[in-house]
């Protein structure tokens, strides 16, 4: 068993056998403070696995009898929380691969890849994940030189935290052949140094030179990826995600944990084009359980922003440039068109203010037989991260929704004043500007970029401090949102940003019992204690998926 099996084993997700079997059975909530939404009951009544009741405790137990009786105990119990923007597949390999989150420094990042490297010995490429540069004491990106000095005789290469630039070693860029000579394709870069030589940074769409020369994981180490990924999510308290960026593959192994009952959470998947033939062939579809959908397609438009790659209008305050377009705009109107055709959703990953320009126009002209027909069709643009002024009004005007990660605020605000300048920076993590203009919002985490942690959503959208209490001068404190707000980009957000607000978003009576219980109520502690709570409960349809009562 895997320290990260193990650890989920003693918080009760996992039994030595698998899954914890889902406890399913009429209920009645009490004892803490329960949120419908923005407002507060006594008592829930759970019932075939809706909710039949919300108020008074005492008419709660006349409107079902034998009910399993959970008390609270002073948890707080809210509508299923709903990561909006995930990426299911990369949450479990960042369990099962070299987890580079939090790495202090250069030299920090040697040291973790010298012990991993000789507790998996092999010739086959090592892979690892999570760094990030901008607090390092070294004030820049590793190079295969850092990488070469530990590890110089196997292949190695380690993401960014952001997923949107590599560091390869020597051998890597040998196995792949990357020299002073090769071309960078377009949509990404190839970092050199004075002499011309490569550093072994590779951006965004350079990545596939080395990503390419790695083997693909067996089918047995992707169901081992899904099933970390699904169960880690039920333990922080998620009741659904909206994976990005979906491989067919993907969508099979979670179609069969859902007939097998050993998929805790929902999941509605947006997918990589080359993936989405039975999407646009049939239009969205679910599996027989409903707890797995296919609602779209996923696109890039630019990069981001700590790599220089989100797509700008004005060249970077910090470097010459201004970042770069992944997805060339033919294929990207061609993928639209087949979207409204087939009736599917689309999500675009847009972080710089021309990026953000550059969905908002295609969109626009996408639809311009029918401007109406675009709000119908509900289409992202994901993380919507920095907005020209003249842009913002544009949202709610067009129906778009922002798809957006609160937690990329608190850390990318201690490198972005630096890329953006002052002025321009005002223009980014506008959470209040577009919740004001009336814009449709829904809120996730990105993750395996972020921890995937909703109570870090959470404190982040209503604090935006870091997660010390730190908060710079030019943080932009007046985009926080308030609490219900907060709350309501996680739940009515999310569901309707996937047409489930029908079931989900909140938990008013015929709606998906599906409740996250937290150990603080998130609507009156103070901030500092937000992110520091946990998951007690997590139920799903009227199951209980996760229980941490008594631990």
């Amino acid at each position: 068993m895997t320290k990260t099996l193990r650890a989920l084993a003693l918080a009760g997700v996992l039994t030595l056998g698998g899954i914890a079997p889902a406890l399913a059975g009429d209920m009645i909530l009490h004892g803490g403070p329960i949120y419908t939404g923005e407002t507060r009951v006594e008592a829930l009544v759970v019932k075939d696995g809706k909710v039949a009741f919300a108020g008074p405790l005492a008419d709660a137990r006349k409107v079902v009898a034998h009910a399993q009786d959970i008390d609270l105990k002073g948890a707080a119990a809210f509508p299923g929380l709903v990561d909006a923007h995930a990426h299911l597949m990369g949450i479990g390999f960042r369990e099962m691969t070299l987890n580079l989150e939090g790495s202090a420094s250069i030299v920090e990042l040697q040291a973790q890849l010298k012990a991993w490297n000789a507790a998996h010995p092999g010739a086959e490429p090592l892979s690892g994940r999570g760094w990030i540069e901008t607090h390092w004491p070294e004030k820049r990106f590793p190079t295969r030189a850092d990488l070469d000095a530990v590890v110089p005789d196997r292949p190695v290469v380690l993401t960014r935290a952001d997923g949107h630039a590599l560091v390869a070693n020597s051998k890597m860029l040998a196995l792949a052949g990357v020299t002073r000579d090769t071309v960078a394709p377009a949509g990404g870069q190839i970092l050199k140094d004075v002499a011309g030589e490569p550093t072994g940074m590779l951006v965004d769409n350079a990545k596939s030179l080395v990503s390419a020369k790695i083997p693909p994981p067996t089918d047995a180490q992707m169901r081992e990826a899904a099933r970390l990924a699904v169960n880690l999510y039920a333990s922080r308290g998620w009741t659904g995600m909206h994976s990005v960026s979906v491989a067919a593959k993907d969508v099979a192994i979670l179609n069969d944990m859902a007939a097998a009952g050993t998929l805790p959470i929902r999941v509605d998947n947006f997918m990589d084009l080359r993936d989405a033939g039975d999407l646009l062939a049939k239009g969205p579809y679910a599996d027989p359980t409903g707890m797995v959908r296919v609602d779209g397609i996923k696109l890039y438009m630019d990069g981001a922003l700590g790599s220089r790659g989100a797509a700008l209008l004005a060249p970077y305050n910090d470097a010459e440039g201004t970042g770069l377009i992944l997805t060339p705009p033919d294929v990207i109107a061609g993928a639209l068109d087949k979207a409204r055709a087939a009736h599917a959703q689309i999500a675009i990953h847009a972080i710089g203010d021309r990026g953000n320009r550059l969905v908002l126009d295609a969109y626009e002209k996408a639809f311009n037989d029918n401007p109406a027909g675009l709000a119908a069709a509900r289409w992202r643009i994901e993380h919507a991260q920095i907005i020209s002024p003249e842009d913002k009004p544009r949202f709610a005007k067009l129906g778009v929704i922002a798809s957006m990660q609160p937690s990329h605020a608190i850390g990318d605000l201690f490198f972005a004043p630096a890329r953006l300048g002052e002025a321009r920076l005002k223009e980014a993590y506008a959470w209040h500007d577009l919740w004001d203009s009336g814009a449709h919002m829904a809120a996730g985490t990105d993750a395996p970029v972020e921890k995937g942690d909703p109570l870090i959503e959470f404190y982040a959208a209503t604090y935006r401090h870091d997660l010390k209490g730190y908060a710079g001068a030019d943080w932009g404190l007046d985009e926080t949102l308030t609490r219900p707000e907060a709350l309501s980009m996680l739940t009515r957000g999310s569901a309707y940003a996937v047409f489930r607000e029908k079931d989900l978003g909140d938990l008013t009576p015929g709606k998906a019992a599906d409740i996250s219980v937290f150990s603080a109520d998130l609507m009156t502690v103070p901030f500092a204690q937000i992110p520091t709570a946990h998951a007690v409960m997590t139920i799903v349809g009227g199951k209980i998926v996760y229980d941490a009562r008594g631990k």
